[in-house]
């Protein structure tokens, strides 16, 4: 059952739909040749968590053991660690436990989540309060799963646009060993980083490491852009589309330092399973074999 390596050993995948079950998203990434896949652990847009019978989640770890595939997880889209409401930060605080928890049942390393929006309050007041919620839930519960925030476009009053607002909140979070990032190359783009020129992907680099640091990258969104550098506007498109060059990619792709670390993509799905093979194809002619 094990995909045949073409990924230079390498954990590379797509984030794929948990519809007949999560153990399906392992299957088809195995179908079509992933070492890594991502996953939302449950509808994206609903708050509730469903009741999840053990049948399932032993289904996931054996999958899981079959197809050697390497899982991570994306949290739901409406959690807000930043609001200033009180109600909103209450349901994310709760609302995260409860995916942090399952991530421990599936063994699931890692949880992305999108840092938050401070909803016009101020961006330190909402730096803030994501770090003080983290602390919180870590506080009370003693979760394996590493959460990563995630680099935004910093499309309206999403906060995380900057290294150094991620910085901000991760220099204030007391579980460091908890806490790591996700670089999402549509996000960093559309935010104004430029990586197009080796001399701008080193640059980009490092400044990461000096505000960050590398140690905590952990996953790698690869997705390009339907807008320009700078825009801030989160529009994820097909690899051999959009704004960033493939040169950019294999910067990404064949780094070193990076090797070890889940590349994923996020790319639309128009063709279903057709459109990630041909993504993952422009992935494997970028890759140079070594």
């Amino acid at each position: 059952m094990h995909a045949h390596n073409c990924f230079c050993n390498q954990l590379i995948g797509v984030h794929m739909s948990i519809s007949g079950g999560w153990h399906q998203a392992l299957l088809q990434g195995n179908k079509i040749q992933c070492t890594t896949v991502q996953i939302f652990l449950k509808n994206n847009r609903q708050w509730n968590v469903p009741k999840t019978s053990t049948t399932e989640i032993e289904l996931f770890k054996e999958t899981h053991v079959k197809t050697n595939i390497f899982p991570v997880a994306h949290a739901s889209y409406l959690i807000n660690l930043a609001s200033p409401k009180k109600e909103i930060e209450q349901l994310s605080i709760q609302s995260l436990k409860n995916e942090l928890k399952l991530c421990d049942q599936l063994n699931i390393p890692y949880l992305i989540i999108h840092p938050g929006s401070h909803l016009d309050d101020s961006v330190e007041n909402g730096l803030m309060r994501i770090s003080q919620s983290i602390n919180k839930i870590y506080e009370e519960t003693n979760y394996n799963c590493i959460l990563l925030l995630e680099t935004m476009a910093g499309q309206g009053t999403t906060l995380g646009k900057t290294f150094e607002q991620l910085g901000q909140i991760l220099h204030t979070i007391n579980q460091k060993n908890k806490v790591g990032v996700c670089l999402d190359t549509c996000h960093v783009f559309a935010a104004g980083y430029k990586f197009n020129t080796l001399l701008e992907y080193n640059t980009l680099l490092h400044t990461f490491n000096s505000i960050i640091g590398l140690e905590i990258l952990k996953v790698i969104h690869i997705n390009n852009s339907q807008k320009e550098c700078g825009s801030f506007i989160d529009r994820h498109e097909h690899l051999h589309k959009g704004k960033i060059s493939l040169e950019a990619f294999s910067h990404f792709l064949n780094d070193q330092k990076l090797k070890h670390i889940p590349k994923i993509l996020e790319t639309p799905k128009d063709q279903g399973l057709m459109s990630d093979i041909k993504n993952l194809e422009i992935i494997k002619n970028l890759l140079i074999k070594n």
